[in-house]
């Protein structure tokens, strides 16, 4: 871990993945030749595909999904959209009240739904005969609380619902075992480190009633003869629900997944836990309880002057709902837990 952390340079102590993670140097150098082959005039577009294809190889195997069930984008947003049209009308869609709004907002958009939105905690026992999907977080946004992925999962098989996860904020720190979902999304740009601009969507065999609404001449089953009028025959696998790739970030996500291969998700998640964990300790001696969400964000009350504090200390964080939100990646260390708990010292010794 501390030969990879040396791929990030981070001005001051970042502890805000769950807004944006660093990219690597690795990154960074890949998406700086594309820029300057795109300047030249001598960008391989037919080479940028096969890269895009690895990406999509790279996501699969992080995730536990085959690749041929990887669709791949930009946004989030669209990929739920997609999964929202598939509904027949009518369908109840379960919801938790405190997700991102790129999660919800699109069954709400669609119309015709029944949308039934419960708190986090009570998500797993108001799945009920009736519900036709059940979408949610892995991790939350706000405060990084995780759910109970294997009592949802029987839940749902238990009353034939569907699944749809969002695995934003927890893809590249938690194994996942994506297979055993209906759907999962997912944005690169937080705890997979890529630039913003890769996204990815996980279908089930059989597609799950998706219809490629936004197919176009990668969704074809030869993408370069795809180019010209309606296309004739659409891939055969996930690749049907591609959106045109960004070239940019898809050069620059390659090296990321793999350095987040050679990581593992499980050896990241247990030493992000872990600086979490001395985070809250750190919290709980300033007076502040917080109690453990399950992952690698910690919410807590904002301190009068925190913020401040933390800025004059060079310690990044975010204010979600009302809070202060700490995040910690695999290029985080004890220092920077140290640094943001003594700059939350001098907040306390002046109350």
């Amino acid at each position: 871990m501390d030969a990879l952390r040396q791929e990030f340079t981070p001005r001051g102590t970042f502890l805000d993945t769950a807004s944006h993670g660093l990219l690597p140097r690795r990154s960074v150098t890949a998406v700086r030749r594309g820029a300057a082959l795109m300047a030249e005039g001598t960008l391989d577009q037919q080479a940028c595909l096969r890269a895009v294809d690895g990406v999509r190889a790279d996501y699969a195997a992080l995730v536990g999904v085959t690749a041929d069930r990887v669709a791949v984008g930009s946004s989030v947003a669209v990929h739920v959209a997609l999964v929202a049209a598939s509904l027949p009308a009518g369908a109840e869609v379960l919801l938790a009240a405190e997700e991102f709004s790129s999660l919800p907002t699109p069954f709400d958009q669609r119309g015709g739904l029944r949308l039934r939105q419960v708190p986090l905690d009570g998500l797993v026992d108001a799945v009920r005969p009736g519900t036709d999907l059940v979408a949610v977080s892995a991790a939350q946004s706000a405060d990084g609380r995780v759910v109970d992925l294997g009592a949802l999962l029987s839940a749902a098989r238990e009353h034939g619902a569907r699944t749809l996860l969002d695995t934003t904020q927890a893809a590249g720190w938690l194994p996942l075992g994506a297979d055993r979902f209906d759907y999962t999304v997912c944005g690169g740009y937080k705890w997979l480190l890529t630039p913003r601009g890769v996204s990815f969507l996980s279908v089930p065999p059989g597609f799950g009633g998706l219809r490629p609404l936004h197919a176009g001449w990668v969704a074809g089953a030869e993408p370069w003869q795809s180019c010209y009028g309606p296309v004739a025959e659409l891939a055969p696998d996930a690749r049907r629900f591609d959106q045109s790739p960004a070239y940019l970030p898809y050069l620059g996500a390659a090296p990321s997944l793999r350095l987040l291969a050679e990581a593992g998700p499980a050896r990241v998640g247990a030493h992000a836990r872990a600086l979490a964990a001395r985070f809250r300790e750190g919290l709980a001696g300033l007076g502040c309880e917080v109690p453990d969400a399950g992952g690698p964000i910690v919410s807590f009350p904002e301190p009068e002057g925190a913020v401040e504090a933390l800025h004059r200390a060079g310690v990044r964080v975010a204010r979600r709902r009302g809070a202060l939100r700490a995040a910690f990646h695999l290029y985080n260390d004890e220092a920077d837990v140290d640094r943001a708990i003594a700059a939350l010292e001098t907040t306390a010794a002046g109350r």
